[in-house]
């Protein structure tokens, strides 16, 4: 039984000293759900909502997922309530992780709420389970349209960051040459630091239509350490370009400026080409190959100046409701002012991601192997470097602070080189949020 304190409208001709207290009235499962819907159908939203909050601590699990379902609904509709909405809808799918229903209400919500990636992934995840034809279809224009639609966006993170080796340098306290061993200086060799790190993105669509359209993007990517600033490391890049849309793949094409500076001062700039294909193998898995030709200018070194050619192979797929995985092989050919500094890059990885309860968990391991072309002259061996990382995050889906997610991650990172120099081991810890606009 529940009990809804019920305020009586006084009467026209009350007397001013008489108040008129709440009347508690019980009711059960059944009639709170009826008297909700009387109340919404009447215009009046707030006692609705407040009998569905109620329905929402019924210890049965049907009951209450649909009492969070209709509230979820209502929520939506209220003006800053969208993320309370998704939270609702959140706890029931991690009760009950094959409502579809559920899966498609979240994806739209999110969708308003502008989080495009996870409204992608939850309307694939709805699919997968299998649908009606009708809402198959509906599902597919929703896909469509979910992909056009935004015409402005933008992501952010935002994490604080405790790393043992900031600039990515040997322990060692000589460097090994053909004239004999070098004494490292202290900004030569491995740094630890505390810092923020910065990630954000702003794009914009023009021409919007089921075809193709414009798109342009702005990013920057910013470490910075207070008190060790000569190791700041800041980009800014600029892409814009059109994007096709042939039946259910997309083709992105787009060029601009990279800029970097290292320490306060201009250490790189380049202009990149890139070409990227996306296509979708059924309702769980994705395909992505890009390819990206750079000219890059280096402001500290001419002799690095170079052309880089780079590709990617990519495949994600969910294995369930609630996990997924996705592998990468990747490629890239420099060919620098120095063949010193010219090399060959090939590599894998691996990811896998797990939802339980309020957290993701995601688990990714890479490998590189890198070997330049010739040696350089000071260096007793030609470059040959393999690098292994390992990075584990968890991430607070059903966070109170509406599209605001918290998160945890830790990366380890080593890299084994025949030049002393580049061979270095690194481990950092990383608090942060992440927000989708």
């Amino acid at each position: 039984m529940f009990a809804l304190a019920l305020a009586q409208a006084p009467a026209a001709q009350a007397q001013p000293a008489t108040e008129t207290a709440p009347a508690a009235v019980e009711m059960g499962a059944a009639e709170l759900f009826h008297y909700a819907e009387n109340a919404a159908a009447a215009g009046d939203r707030a006692t609705a909502i407040a009998a569905y909050r109620a329905l929402a601590g019924d210890p049965h699990i049907e009951l209450r997922n649909e009492a969070r379902f209709r509230l979820a609904q209502m929520l939506a509709e209220e003006p800053g309530k969208a993320g309370e909405a998704a939270i609702l809808l959140r706890a029931i799918l991690a009760e009950q992780p094959g409502a579809a229903r559920v899966r498609l209400e979240l994806a739209r919500i999110e969708a308003a709420m502008g989080d495009r990636g996870a409204a992608a992934r939850d309307l694939r995840l709805a699919a997968s389970g299998g649908l009606p034809p009708q809402v198959e279809r509906m599902v597919r224009f929703f896909s469509n349209a979910l992909s056009t639609a935004k015409r402005a966006g933008g992501s952010l993170e935002a994490t604080a960051v405790g790393d043992s080796n900031i600039n990515r340098a040997t322990q060692a306290n000589t460097l090994a040459t053909v004239i004999g061993d070098f004494v490292l200086s202290d900004d030569a060799r491995a740094r630890a630091g505390l810092g923020l790190s910065l990630q954000g993105q702003a794009y914009w669509r023009g021409g919007i239509d089921r075809t193709g359209e414009v798109l342009a993007s702005a990013s920057l990517s910013a470490d910075l350490f207070a008190r060790q600033s000569a190791f700041n490391d800041i980009a800014f890049s600029l892409r814009a370009g059109p994007v096709l849309r042939p039946g259910h793949d997309r083709l992105a094409l787009t060029a601009g400026p990279v800029l970097r500076w290292y320490g306060g001062a201009p250490y790189s700039r380049a202009l990149t080409v890139s070409a990227d294909w996306q296509h979708v193998l059924g309702a769980r898995a994705q395909l992505r190959l890009v390819a990206t030709v750079a000219l890059l200018t280096n402001r500290r070194n001419p002799l690095q100046d170079a052309i880089n050619s780079s590709g990617q192979i990519m495949l994600d797929r969910e294995f369930g409701r609630r996990s997924g995985g996705g592998l990468q092989i990747s490629a890239s050919r420099t060919l620098a002012r120095d063949p010193g500094y010219s090399d060959v890059t090939a590599g894998a990885s691996g990811y896998a991601w797990h939802e339980f309860g309020r957290l993701s968990s995601v688990l990714s391991v890479g490998w590189s192997h890198l070997e330049a072309d010739t040696r350089l002259f000071l260096y007793p061996k030609r470059r040959t470097d393999d690098r292994l990382t390992v990075t584990g995050s968890l991430t607070w889906r059903r966070s109170p602070l509406a599209r605001f997610a918290p998160f945890a991650r830790v990366r380890a990172e080593r890299n084994v080189s025949t030049v002393g120099l580049y061979a270095y081991r690194r481990f950092a810890g990383e608090l942060g949020i992440s927000a989708a606009f």
